[in-house]
């Protein structure tokens, strides 16, 4: 329940344009990210795993603007 976050320092990303990354929670990010492509969007990188933090995917929305997907599973 509730907003959740998190600020992470990532090697290549500098504060301002194209510096913050927005995830958005999902039960299993590989879910949302097999919609991305027919919502119009680009998949950048499938679900990968982040270790003890469970899992990401990275994609493009129609106007270019990367967004992650984070879930625990």
């Amino acid at each position: 329940p509730g907003a959740g976050g998190t600020l992470c320092k990532a090697e290549g990303m500098a504060p301002g344009v194209g510096g913050t990354l927005v995830y958005f929670s999902c039960a299993d990010c590989a879910v949302e990210a097999s919609q991305v492509e027919a919502a119009g969007g680009t998949l950048q990188r499938g679900k990968m795993s982040i270790g003890e933090y469970g899992a990401i995917a990275l994609a493009l929305d129609t106007e270019g603007n990367l967004f992650g997907l984070h879930s625990m599973a």
